[in-house]
């Protein structure tokens, strides 16, 4: 019971995303901003898609893209033992992807690991520190006191 409440927590959090992205005219949070909209159209191709949940996609050709990717997925299922797994070895092969470091962080918090979650949040902000989809993250934020 408790799994299928998480479950529609995810698709509820990623309705709301959805919808909140569609109004391009009204502008919220961190969610208008990750859209294709607010990106210029040459950093399109390269920017990282995010998750309904918050957690990113790799930048295509990262080496640690198909490790960080399948922790998204695993992140998303509520398996944060796997998902974190995944997301430190793609920091391992990929030591400067700051969507790792910040799913990691996501992860961790979600483990209740905060001082953890705190250390990859920090390193997220100082890999990517205009990347809007890290550094206007409500929980980055809630962890770091910004």
């Amino acid at each position: 019971m408790k799994q299928v409440s998480l479950a529609m927590s995810f698709i509820l959090a990623g309705l709301a995303i959805t919808v909140v992205s569609c109004d391009s005219e009204k502008p919220f949070g961190s969610a208008a901003k990750t859209g294709p909209a607010a990106t210029p159209p040459a950093a399109t191709a390269a920017a990282p898609a995010p998750a309904s949940d918050g957690a990113l996609m790799s930048a295509t050709g990262s080496p640690g893209q198909a490790d960080n990717d399948e922790g998204v997925n695993q992140y998303k299922q509520g398996h944060m033992d796997v998902a974190t797994d995944r997301f430190q070895k793609a920091v391992k092969s990929d030591p400067k992807s700051a969507e790792a470091q910040y799913n990691l962080g996501l992860s961790f918090d979600k483990m209740g690991k905060h001082d953890e979650a705190t250390a990859a949040f920090k390193q997220a902000v100082a890999l990517a520190p205009a990347n809007p989809a890290i550094k206007d993250s409500a929980i980055l934020k809630k962890h770091l006191g910004a």
